[in-house]
């Protein structure tokens, strides 16, 4: 039974009410919007008694925008009684729902995580957040949670959503009313209607409590490259070593199941430090200190169907075998490799090995397969259709690399 059908029932008395929802990312923005509302209620329109603040959890925030939001923030909410609801995705399908991780009128702490994260997904997976296309990561852990919630809370009544897009981000509030599938609920977007850009929020928070508010987005973020913002990025990474060594753990391991699984695509993380960045670097080392595995690896990059020169979606399949120490798995990769004469790659950085089956040719389609050692955090698995596709691609031909599990 989906989490909110297992949480909202109770809530439902007492959300009869409500008719503002406020989304709460934690950040600059919505931070500002909050405090400055909660200066004069009325006069921005709130019935407090019918308002709901909701913060969707998404599991990664930076440790100095939590602290600086319970600090300062939360001590209003609880001022003015104001209720505060956290939630969460309760799991990677849909069909697992979502969480309510606490629901308060005098809230004094963030819960960090719920059952479920995007670091859950990519961890598993072996992958890293892409850069192109939509953010489905924001939708997934944000939005998708905050419109489930809604949907039921509002109990069928029409009900505003308080976003905190700021002035400079007009194209983003008419994107939320061009895709608003609810009818029944209406964006607002006060900060816009304010004339408040982001310098302006910032010189507010600045003003109010003597802090640069910190940026909110997850540690492992794939756009601060494309907004400008690496150098900060990277700063912060310098300031939290573990988290730093941890997202490059997460990073190398995407990159030995995916020569291009850089995180930002055409760079990787790891190169952007330097050796005087020992904490860093040292951190990295730790988080791959851990247990290994051996993986078979193999990628389908189909042909488009509407264009025979461009790339369809790729298919993959990743199948776990032995765990070990990295040592001992590197050794029989290579003991292995060496009595097929296949060739072997060995990354110095790290310590993984790769032997080589199939290498992807030029055009598509194109297939490869590998065998590589990693942390043992990623787990089997494959599309349904993948086997079918590969036999398709490959004319049936299996090359035997005797590594079972």
């Amino acid at each position: 039974m989906p989490a909110e059908q297992q949480s909202l029932p109770s809530l439902l008395p007492r959300l009869g009410s409500a008719e503002l929802f406020i989304n709460w990312g934690l950040g600059l923005d919505s931070s500002s919007y909050l405090a400055k509302m909660l200066e004069n209620p009325a006069a921005h329109g709130v019935d407090l008694q019918r308002t709901v603040v909701l913060h969707m959890a998404t599991g990664d925030e930076w440790p100095d925008t939590v602290a600086d939001a319970e600090q300062f923030i939360l001590p209003l909410l609880r001022e003015h009684g104001v209720r505060l609801v956290q939630l969460a995705r309760a799991g990677q399908a849909k069909a697992a729902g979502i969480e309510i991780l606490d629901d308060s009128s005098s809230p004094h702490h963030l819960v960090p995580r719920g059952s479920w994260t995007l670091w859950d997904e990519l961890e598993t997976c072996g992958t890293v957040p892409q850069q192109a296309g939509t953010r489905l990561c924001s939708l997934h852990a944000k939005a998708e949670v905050g419109d489930r919630f809604t949907a039921a809370a509002s109990g069928g009544r029409p009900f505003r959503q308080v976003i905190g897009f700021n002035a400079d981000e007009t194209g983003r509030a008419e994107a939320d009313r061009r895709l608003n599938k609810n009818p029944l609920r209406t964006g607002v977007f006060p900060l816009i209607e304010w004339g408040w850009g982001r310098q302006a929020c910032e010189d507010y928070l600045y003003d109010r409590f003597g802090v640069r508010w910190k940026k909110s987005y997850c540690s492992f973020c794939c756009f601060p490259v494309s907004l400008g913002a690496l150098p900060a990025h990277l700063q912060r990474m310098r300031a939290f070593p573990d988290i730093a060594g941890r997202v490059l753990r997460l990073e190398y391991t995407a990159m030995r199941l995916n020569t291009n699984g850089r995180l930002f695509g055409r760079r990787s993380l790891l190169e952007m430090f330097e050796p005087a960045d020992q904490e860093v670097l040292t951190a990295f080392a730790r988080e791959l200190d851990c247990l290994w595995a051996s993986y078979r690896v193999r990628r389908i990059l189909p042909a488009s169907r509407s264009n025979p020169q461009a790339r369809a979606p790729a298919l993959r399949a990743v199948e776990r075998s032995r765990t070990g120490t990295r040592r001992e798995l590197g050794r029989e990769l290579r003991r292995r490799a060496a009595r097929l004469g296949l060739p072997v790659e060995e990354d110095p950085a790290g310590g993984s090995v790769r032997v080589w089956l199939r290498r992807r040719g030029n055009g598509f389609p194109a297939v490869e397969e590998f065998w590589v050692t990693a942390p043992a955090h990623v787990h089997s698995k494959q599309q349904d259709r993948f086997e079918a596709e590969w036999a398709a691609h490959t004319d049936g031909q299996q090359l035997v690399f005797p590594l079972t599990a």
